[in-house]
């Protein structure tokens, strides 16, 4: 008894409010520009923001438009899913996916994993089917978990980002990435979005994960079946390296836009964020020439 008691005043005081771990990111997300940065104007390049970050050296060494405003569309989800990540104690809790989570994802004629309302599900597969499948039922769903209401878990978003030093260019409107003109951000905010993603032990693990079987409900007794399309079509390209965490967004004032951390062959640590593609395939095709062209 006693330990359940601990363990719900851990739950309790997780979803109270802002971790106190996160002022101490600030210093660590503010990239400066190389003195040799490269500017990406390549005909051959077709997305019209694009920045690639040194992570080992926090430096950008190639860019276009990187301090510009764009959408980000449903790469919005990463952060969804690093803010939910302060206010979750246990990812194998159950929650029941609520009628008004379909009903967003419908109305707004957004991707799903493919709930139905009131499917039972855990923590855990909410953050995997926000990111794989790009879903807003999940999305949703995790954001009246973590807060009681999307509106809630919005400002702990904007909190999380002004806790990384991003709030001066970057604003969120939704948990979902749905295009918004005050739904905002920068190609280098988002790429330290992902970084600091990827410091998360289970975020990176989400990301990065190419395949994955939700867990069985009375309603899909066979779970449901999910992939990052992103890392599945890009572990085929030739690169100096490996792709190893991925979210792709699309709405039409957006484009195909996308954030991908790579590890060269050589080590080195990159993140490359790319926004307003002609489409997911080119998206795809404009990091693989980002990272044969300017990694080491």
């Amino acid at each position: 008894e006693a330990k359940a008691k601990a363990e719900e005043e851990a739950k309790a005081k997780a979803r109270a409010g802002r971790s106190p771990e996160v002022a101490s990111f600030a210093n660590g997300y503010s990239p400066k520009k190389a003195d040799n940065i490269k500017t990406i104007d390549d005909p051959n390049f077709n997305s019209l923001f694009a920045v690639l970050i040194d992570v080992d050296t926090n430096t950008i060494v190639a860019q276009k438009e990187c301090d510009s405003k764009m959408y980000p569309a449903s790469m919005t989800k990463i952060l969804t899913v690093l803010t939910a990540a302060d206010y979750v104690s246990n990812l194998d809790e159950q929650v029941t996916v609520p009628q008004e989570a379909i009903d967003y994802a419908y109305e707004t004629g957004c991707s799903t994993a493919g709930y139905e309302p009131e499917e039972v599900t855990t923590v855990r597969d909410l953050f995997y089917g926000t990111i794989l499948p790009s879903g807003a039922d999940a999305a949703y769903t995790l954001a009246v978990y973590c807060a009681g209401s999307q509106e809630e878990f919005v400002d702990r978003m904007n909190a999380k980002a002004e806790a990384l030093g991003l709030s001066d260019t970057c604003h969120f409107t939704n948990c979902i990435g749905l295009y918004n003109d005050d739904l905002y951000c920068t190609a280098v905010d988002m790429g330290m979005i992902l970084k600091a993603a990827v410091e998360n032990d289970f975020c990176r693990e989400v990301l990065s994960t190419h395949h994955y079987i939700l867990s069985s409900s009375d309603i899909h007794p066979d779970g449901l079946d999910l992939s990052n399309m992103f890392l599945r079509r890009i572990e085929d390209k030739e690169t100096p390296g490996e792709v190893v965490a991925a979210k792709t967004g699309f709405v039409t004032e957006a484009g195909s836009c996308a954030a991908s951390y790579f590890v060269s062959d050589s080590g080195h640590h990159y993140v490359c964020v790319t926004g307003f593609a002609l489409d997911q395939f080119i998206c795809i095709d404009d990091h693989v020439f980002i990272y044969n062209n300017y990694t080491e």
